[in-house]
């Protein structure tokens, strides 16, 4: 009994770090409860897990089971829970920017406190790893994590799974919705645009073991999976985390290079990856017109069209058309020299009035159908990046102009006035959501610790020859890389299902930098011994 007792004391924190791995992405955003009346963030089963999990790791490091001196994002991450606590009080008293009342402070506090949350899935999975055997195991859990999401996306787009979105407050009060035709691929996560960060970071990680993969009967079983997953990352038609991760895979397939030296190789895998990620990319999904809405040339947009319908012939001007009826032809309808200017955005497939009720002098209500109006920007690119163009990038702006040094405060870029009480935040750009709300001292010290995760891992890729824990270090640094880029255009790092993964990940990377990093001091040591 005491021996099962010390096992399950030694290996309790890895337990812990390898179900929360696997129990995150999958486990669909069921709300548990109300955090703030009327507000979109409730609580759910994670947190609670995460509550528990942390605080198991707080017990080991009062017993000295685990130590926070050996970990080197320990003080990055403080100098930025320091920041962000200041940036808070800032907001309250300095720049006033939200109001002393319970909801408003509570919402701001819940932001920040969201922000450590996840950063205590670093702690736990980093403080897990003893051996570079463990980290591999890790890695064959996170592929296999992967999978079923990829299947459960599968299953969601063609027999009609349920999905479980958090894009508006009724959704996210827990109900199970059916996707249509247009409807984007959300798998188990609370949004699509979730789901293609999360694809991106994991099909980069698994591009790396395919690529250093020695067994050939596995590598073969790792690239069907990244075919299939890649699919799913298509179904979410998400533009940026497309290039986000056609960045990160030319990372990988460089830093591979980089490792093994073995030129032709990499310049073979990625034309393969480049031809073969494009390719699906024009022939399949509505991804293409998604970006042809956004780039508004029109040699460009045809050359995409061309690669879509290759066969497909324009009529000629003289080209007669057919009316209703298919069997009369008419010369009545000449080809138009020039497109009419678009009624509604490219990205809006039901464009239904908006009815709201009106009252006359007796007292009688209507309803009246009212039809939707849409700005230039939405006419001219779509109404995805209209919202950001319009409203969210400039009103982050001001937020960082109200206080350049720690911004306006968490969640409180969305609101146009002092006490409104908003019931979601976005902006769309981590860049200048991270400038708003905490100014320049919380955007140096938040992306201070991604740049300073990338140069400890670059400096250990050539310091081993394990081919899967090169694989660990190539494939999550491109990744981190890769979600910078996703960045530019969504909240990235603050979609809970996104951001408990990259942090696991890092986890992962920093222990396997620091146990790559030993292991090379013990074998200087040895050589050292030999020369003596």
């Amino acid at each position: 009994m005491k021996k099962l007792l010390n096992f399950i004391d030694d290996h309790l924190l890895e337990f812990i770090a390898v179900f929360l791995i696997v129990f995150i992405p999958i486990y669909p955003k069921f709300p548990l409860f109300d955090i703030l009346p009327g507000y979109i963030v409730r609580a759910r089963l994670e947190d609670i897990l995460m509550l528990i999990a942390f605080a198991t790791f707080g017990l080991y490091l009062l017993r000295g089971k685990v130590s926070l001196r050996n970990n080197p994002l320990t003080w990055p991450i403080a100098i930025y829970a320091i920041v962000g606590l200041l940036s808070s009080l800032s907001a309250m008293f300095i720049t006033q920017s939200v109001p002393l009342e319970p909801n408003h402070v509570g919402k701001m506090f819940l932001h920040y406190f969201r922000r450590l949350e996840y950063f205590s899935m670093f702690f736990i999975v980093f403080s897990s790893i003893k051996s570079l055997n463990q980290v591999k195991k890790y890695i064959y859990v996170v592929v296999i994590v992967l999978l079923i999401v990829s299947v459960y996306g599968f299953a969601q787009k063609y027999l009609y799974f349920p999905a479980f979105s958090t894009m508006n407050r009724e959704f996210s009060k827990g109900w199970a919705l059916y996707l249509t035709e247009n409807a984007r691929v959300l798998s188990t996560f609370g949004g699509h645009y979730d789901l293609a960060g999360y694809l991106m970071m994991t099909l980069t990680l698994l591009l790396s073991l395919i690529m250093t993969m020695r067994k050939k009967i596995i590598q073969l079983g790792l690239i069907i999976l990244f075919i299939f997953s890649f699919w799913i990352l298509i179904l979410t038609s998400s533009r940026i985390s497309f290039i986000a991760y056609l960045g990160s895979v030319s990372l990988a397939v460089a830093g591979v290079y980089y490792w093994d030296r073995k030129k032709t190789k990499a310049v073979i895998s990625f034309v393969v990856i480049m031809s073969f990620s494009l390719f699906i990319m024009l022939s399949f999904g509505d991804l293409s017109t998604r970006f042809g809405g956004l780039i508004k040339n029109e040699q460009l947009n045809s050359l995409i069209e061309k690669a879509r319908n290759p066969f497909a012939k324009k009529p000629t001007q003289n080209a007669q058309f057919l009316e209703n009826n298919p069997l009369a032809l008419s010369d009545q309808q000449p080809l138009p020299s020039k497109p009419s200017k678009p009624t509604k955005p490219s990205d809006v497939t039901n464009n239904q009035p908006i009815y709201v009720i009106a009252t006359n002098a007796a007292g009688e209500s209507t309803l009246t159908a009212v039809p939707r109006q849409y700005s230039d920007n939405a006419l001219k690119y779509d109404l995805s990046t209209a919202i950001r163009l319009d409203k969210l990038w400039p009103q982050a702006i001001s937020g960082f102009t109200s206080n350049p040094i720690f911004g306006s405060g968490y969640s409180t870029l969305t609101k146009s006035s002092k006490y409104e009480f908003t019931e979601a935040e976005s902006t769309d750009n981590d860049y200048l959501r991270s400038l708003g709300e905490t100014g320049l001292a919380g955007f140096i010290s938040f992306f201070g610790i991604i740049g300073y995760v990338l140069f400890l891992s670059f400096r250990v890729i050539r310091k081993t020859t394990d081919p899967i824990i090169a694989a660990t270090v190539i494939g999550i640094s491109s990744a981190v890389i890769g979600l910078l880029a996703n960045a530019l255009y969504i909240d990235i790092f603050e979609a809970s299902k996104v951001a408990f993964t990259l942090w696991g990940l890092v986890g992962i990377l920093i222990a396997t930098v620091k146990l790559i990093e030993i292991g090379s001091k013990v074998q200087t040591k040895k050589k050292e011994v030999r020369f003596k």
